[in-house]
């Protein structure tokens, strides 16, 4: 091949071409093979219908002597084309007769060969059905094959994947989360569902009518004191019980007063008495202030434990 002398990136792009022109000259070989293949499907159909319309063509061509008109022609070559079916319609039903034939004369020969059977003082079969009884006596003698050993049942297979199992674990787990969710609606029912906002207004609406310092009072303005904590008005009583959130004086979640809120208690003992809690008003704490220590109040979370300053 001739060397190309000239500049570099011309050499390159004689490259590029020389490869493009390579590659389309595959793409052609490859289509001219694959247009070959397909002409030599079509000839080997073709081949199948030629003999017939060659053998009616030929007795055309024997048949028709001078000028005859398009017609008539036309005429012909279906008579023939009919007449050519009907051969070969009747040479497959000769074909399938003598096949008839064939089974029919076999069927004869069997029951004739029966009858000669029949007819003997002794069967031939005989010999072959003791020949059949040793066999099988030969297999009763042969000894039993010893079992595969199975599983263990002693072994402990609950690691093992189990399908059974696994349906009633998780029936379990269901009836557990319903039996769950219909003691939560239980608990929801009652009056510890609403919020200590819900509870002061309630709470402001009874005590009005007693106390005239209420009377010009809202909500905002009271405060819920359960534990020496300040519970924020957001907070429901549910969320105290369902978390068994505690202050430092006793539970948050129970409201049941048990023994006399003036004696003296441990504090590093847990217990589940637990205090009134209170109903004050923002405007008492700076006045408490003279009688108490001034230590404030810190507000409760249910979700993490608090750690509540005494008001002693």
């Amino acid at each position: 091949m001739a060397q190309y002398k000239g500049a570099a990136s011309e050499a390159g792009r004689a490259m590029q071409l020389m490869k493009k022109r390579e590659r389309e000259r595959e793409q052609l070989e490859q289509l001219k093979q694959k247009i070959a293949e397909d002409n030599m499907v079509k000839s080997n159909i073709d081949k199948k219908f030629s003999a017939h319309y060659d053998a009616v063509e030929q007795e055309l061509k024997s048949s028709t002597v001078g000028l005859v008109t398009l017609n008539d022609m036309k005429a012909k070559q279906e008579a023939l084309v009919k007449e050519r079916e009907k051969q070969l319609a009747k040479k497959e039903q000769s074909k399938e007769l003598q096949l008839k034939l064939e089974k029919q004369k076999e069927k004869k020969r069997k029951e004739e060969q029966k009858r000669k059977i029949a007819s003997l003082s002794f069967n031939p079969d005989e010999g072959a059905e003791e020949e059949e009884e040793e066999e099988t006596e030969e297999e009763i003698c042969i000894p039993a094959k010893k079992k595969k050993l199975g599983k263990n049942p002693d072994v402990d297979t609950s690691f093992l994947p189990d399908r059974d199992r696994e349906e009633e674990e998780n029936r379990l787990r269901e009836e557990l989360r319903q039996e769950w969710e219909r003691k939560q609606e239980k608990i929801k029912s009652k009056i510890c569902s609403s919020t200590i906002q819900q509870f002061l207004q309630r709470a402001l609406e009874v005590l009005r009518k007693d106390f005239s310092e209420l009377r010009s009072a809202g909500v905002e303005h009271l405060m819920y004191i359960k534990e020496d904590l300040i519970i924020p008005h957001h907070h429901s009583f549910y969320d105290f019980i369902v978390t068994k959130a505690r202050g430092k004086s006793g539970p948050l979640f129970s409201f049941d007063v048990h023994d006399d809120i003036r004696l003296v208690n441990d504090a590093t003992v847990e217990k589940d008495e637990s205090h009134a809690g209170k109903v004050v008003l923002r405007s008492c704490t700076p006045s408490a202030a003279v009688v108490f220590t001034p230590n404030p109040l810190p507000t409760s979370s249910p979700t993490v434990p608090p750690l509540p300053l005494s008001l002693n």
